[in-house]
């Protein structure tokens, strides 16, 4: 398969997997509420949209793009003759460059400076902790892979 191929292929199946984490959000938002109501979206989305199911749509279509953008941004992992700290910042940009616009436009976080901060503190902790695991996973499979290697030298 071309790469380019497997690029889409990669958007796509992060769109898809956007949505499904959109709605499991929902789910979680609306059983933490505790009064038996499944609340789709944010109130303030709702009011911006004029109705329940126009903010539903907009959500939608929106976690489509944020998933797909992600998905397709994984595959700057794979550039080789890139350094891990340029493959950060570039994925890094890329991914908080997308995120911030929609989570602004879907009402997930307060639209004023407070929110805006406390927001990408969340975003960039989250990111942390998510690369961290990542890279300490990664790095002791490269040691095991060497033991491995030196073990049969």
């Amino acid at each position: 398969m071309k790469q380019k191929t497997k690029i889409v292929l990669s958007c796509f199946i992060g769109a898809l997997i956007g949505v499904v984490i959109s709605v499991l959000i929902t789910i979680i938002i609306s059983l933490t509420v505790h009064d038996g109501s499944y609340y789709a979206a944010p109130p303030d989305l709702i009011r911006t949209c004029g109705n329940e199911i126009n903010a539903v749509i907009l959500e939608m279509v929106l976690s489509l793009l944020y998933g797909a953008v992600w998905g397709g941004a994984s595959w700057i992992w794979k550039i080789d003759h890139w350094s891990i700290l340029r493959q950060t910042v570039t994925h890094l940009i890329i991914c908080s460059a997308v995120t911030f616009p929609i989570a602004y436009l879907a009402d997930w976080m307060p639209h004023n400076a407070a929110g805006i901060v406390k927001y990408f503190g969340i975003f960039v902790a989250v990111y942390l902790i998510i690369w961290f695991s990542q890279y300490s996973k990664m790095k002791k499979r490269v040691q095991q892979i060497n033991a491995r290697l030196n073990k049969n030298l």
